[in-house]
């Protein structure tokens, strides 16, 4: 009775088949599936994490050297089934798939999200982008391409090196003029990119014993500005109220050309440069420039200078740059670079957020309302294209703002707003057309040396000229008109039929 007992139970009990391993000893966290180059690295790191791992590979001589690194590893192939069966899963947190196999590796994320668990996070490796997305078919949830893994590390650590080169060269500099007056020459009219980074080029020269001073030209006329100025207690000084020959050593900030956007002498040779608006084909006579059209705005720049020189930065300073990120990049929604996420990141939680709570909200004045209701008035829309001219204007800040609003109109992808002042033509314009660069455009309608932008956001400065003959103000006005119009039109290629 026992013997048949025995055969009977005998026929039900199938045997294992040689090629699959014997069951694992422990209830792994983490399962490895290929002990390459890759496997082994992860392993290794897990290990030193104090995770428990199990590590499956096919081949017998790998396993024989994990066991005697007193590694868990066990032989089978990853793509079989029968394989996983093996292995006790109630612990497990995550299975790496990482053999250099594509195929195999596909079938070892099916098994995976089949017979362990669908909630299983499953990690894998794929040679290419075509594997890539079909792992990421059958359920992996994360897939790398070792060749791009190298190659975002590399370029992260030449990042590194170059942000590491140029904060060597900033303190070299900085170092050289020690004991001297420094003059930070903002561009003219400035806004909160320019006085921010000028802030914080200052708090950078103080800490190497520098004097420095900001000088501007203009007005800050935009209601936020001035708020921002105020809130902020900025210390700003008129370059008609100071002798810059005082100051041994001069830095443009958010500005790079001399005489151009600034009342610098053009002859004037600049020690420092920094700024994020692209410059073309201009000798720039200065000792160190750092000019990175990529990014979104110039608080980027020094705010990656004050991290790179572990420089302290005080909430004033911290609300300064990071409202000025915003405002430059519209809240990152325009030319944003992520440079400029992380620099908002680094400042966010320093910042004084009561602040600009209030910087958000100001009072608008009247004199925007008004040149706002002359650019809704005077609005000409030639297909996308809509162009404004609103007259006479005191505050060249509001332009850019009635540019950003009528951009808003539906049918707009691009608007162009301008006003006349006592000696000069200024322009401002906004596009969301992917077919064209408007700093460019600006440039071939009103000339290199009188327009520059981005390709979302450009303006121009023309002097009046041969218009400033003209008998009555209203003659002027047209004359500009038709001028602007045209040249702008002519620019991007279209008539000038309007709708």
């Amino acid at each position: 009775m026992a013997t048949a007992k025995a055969a009977n139970s005998s026929t039900k009990t199938k045997a294992k088949p040689s090629y699959l391993p014997a069951k694992s000893k422990i209830k792994p966290t983490y399962l490895v599936l290929g002990s390459g180059s890759i496997g082994f690295a992860v392993a290794k790191e897990l290990r030193e994490l104090d995770k428990d791992l199990v590590i499956i590979d096919k081949d017998p001589a790998k396993i024989e050297t994990l066991r005697e690194e007193e590694y868990e590893a066990i032989q089978g192939d990853i793509s079989n089934s029968e394989t996983l069966n093996q292995i006790n899963v109630r612990n497990l947190t995550a299975v790496l798939v990482l053999s250099s196999d594509n195929e195999s590796n596909k079938s070892a994320i099916e098994n995976i999200k089949k017979l362990v668990s669908p909630d299983v996070y499953c990690v894998a490796r794929a040679s290419d982008v075509i594997n890539k997305k079909e792992m990421e078919s059958k359920g992996a949830d994360y897939v790398i391409i070792p060749s791009r893994v190298v190659a975002t590390s590399l370029a992260r650590t030449l990042e590194r090196a170059e942000s590491m080169r140029r904060g060597t060269k900033l303190t070299r500099w900085l170092k050289d003029i020690a004991d001297k007056k420094l003059g930070i020459v903002v561009h003219d009219n400035p806004d909160p990119d320019a006085i921010s980074s000028a802030m914080a080029l200052k708090e950078i020269a103080k800490t190497y014993g520098i004097e420095s001073t900001i000088f501007y030209h203009g007005e800050i006329g935009h209601q936020e500005n001035k708020a921002f100025v105020n809130l902020l207690d900025v210390d700003l000084n008129r370059m008609e109220e100071r002798d810059i020959s005082d100051f041994q050593n001069v830095a443009l900030v958010d500005c790079a050309v001399p005489g151009s956007n600034n009342m610098l002498a053009e002859d004037t040779h600049v020690g420092i440069v920094l700024d994020h608006h692209p410059v073309e084909d201009v000798e720039i006579d200065a000792d160190y420039i750092d000019i990175r059209p990529n990014i979104g705005a110039t608080a980027t720049i020094l705010t990656k200078y004050l991290q790179e020189l572990n420089i302290d930065i005080t909430s004033n300073l911290a609300t300064a740059l990071l409202y000025g990120i915003r405002t430059d990049t519209q809240d990152f929604k325009r030319n944003t670079d992520p440079a400029d996420l992380s620099a908002a990141s680094f400042l966010y939680p320093l910042a004084d957020h009561e602040i600009l709570e209030q910087l958000e909200r100001p009072s608008i004045a009247t004199e925007t309302l008004e040149v706002f209701g002359e650019a809704i008035k005077n609005r000409q829309v030639f297909g996308s294209y809509l162009l404004s001219n609103v007259g006479a204007v005191r505050d060249r800040d509001t332009l850019p703002q009635a540019a950003d609003y009528l951009l808003n109109l539906e049918g707009i992808s691009t608007s162009v707003v301008f006003g006349v002042s006592k000696d000069k033509i200024y322009i401002s314009g906004r596009s969301n057309d992917i077919k064209i660069n408007l700093g460019d455009v600006m440039k071939r309608a009103f000339g290199e040396e009188s327009a520059g932008g981005h390709a979302t956001a450009a303006a121009a400065q023309v002097p009046l000229g041969v218009f400033s003959a003209a008998k009555d103000r209203q003659t002027l006005l047209r004359l500009v008109n038709e001028a602007v119009v045209k040249k702008f039109l002519s620019a991007v290629g279209v008539e000038e039929s309007e709708d």
